[in-house]
């Protein structure tokens, strides 16, 4: 039985989503970090997995004790973490080649594609307003990258695959939503990543220094903490009014991105960004109103 949800309350849930994403960037930061010290992708993606694993354990088995811990369906979890898993090591490779507020800003294209998406995976109907929000989406992602403009570089490529992945575990989470307590699933894609990249690291394993032993726990750490701040969110406030509030994350990226590493944006990335913010802002609106009985939205999107 899926535990009881709490009372709404907009305005904690918003605290919390805000506060995910002033965390999630240090993240990144950390996993560049270990990427430009040459640490195969590999074996970051496995360090965030297996510590994030680890300290989730705990507290799933105190949630719901170990029968609890293979959620039901199994297999549709599990290949949820399998898109979680491919999604870092996208993102994570992005972040090898491209400045953090890029590969994030090529990233964002996540909730166009979930829009697209979401007829064939989960039967849902997108008007033909909300399209063209996807179509306008895209535009932002061409100015962001500048097919043709500027240097080719393969981790435009990885952040759109990033992208795509994630599209696909949000779509996934949406149809078990609701089946299992919301650290035993964060446990169990955990597992499943781990299993995966256990494997995968074997045949590029590099020793870690000291350092990088001591960043590798980090990386599970401000994982868990800021998906535990967005599942908190949305116990509070309703996805359509959290889903845009994700692209605060863009603030702080480019703050750490320039303070750790010296990269800073140019103007067609922050225009492009801008784009990708106005269509999220308009599809999720459009979801509200679409979930409105008809008498009250008087139209449907």
């Amino acid at each position: 039985m899926p535990p009881a949800r709490a009372p709404q309350k907009p305005l904690i849930g918003i605290v919390l989503m805000l506060a995910a994403m002033a965390v999630l960037p240090f993240l990144d930061v950390v996993a560049k970090t270990l990427g430009e010290q040459s640490v195969p992708v590999v074996q970051i993606v496995w360090a965030r997995l297996f510590f994030g694993m680890l300290i989730t354990l705990p507290v799933a088995w105190k949630v719901v004790g170990l029968k609890g811990l293979a959620p039901d369906p199994f297999w549709m979890h599990s290949l949820r973490g399998l898109f979680l898993c491919s999604a870092t090591f996208f993102f994570f490779w992005g972040l090898k080649l491209l400045p953090i507020a890029d590969t994030l800003a090529i990233f964002f294209v996540q909730p166009l594609i979930v829009t697209m998406l979401s007829p064939v995976m989960l039967g849902e109907k997108v008007g033909v307003r909300r399209w063209a929000a996807v179509l306008i989406g895209f535009i932002g992602t061409l100015i962001i990258i500048r097919p043709g403009f500027q240097a080719f570089n393969p981790g435009m490529l990885m952040a759109l695959a990033a992208g795509t992945s994630l599209a696909i575990y949000m779509l996934l989470t949406r149809k078990i939503s609701g089946r299992a307590n919301a650290m035993v699933t964060t446990f169990h894609t955990n597992v499943v990543g781990s299993i995966i990249t256990t494997i995968a690291v074997l045949f590029v394993w590099q020793a870690p220094t000291t350092e990088q032993w001591l960043l590798f726990p980090l990386l599970g750490l401000i994982a868990t903490i800021g998906h535990s701040l967005i599942v908190k969110a949305y116990d509070h406030a309703e996805a359509s009014l959290l889903a845009p509030l994700a692209y605060a994350e863009m603030i702080m990226a480019v703050v750490a991105g320039w303070y750790f590493f010296g990269d800073f944006p140019d103007r067609w990335t922050f225009v492009g960004v801008g784009i990708l913010i106005a269509c999220a802002i308009y599809i999720s609106y459009r979801e509200r109103v679409r979930k409105l009985p008809p008498s009250v939205s008087g139209e449907h999107s």
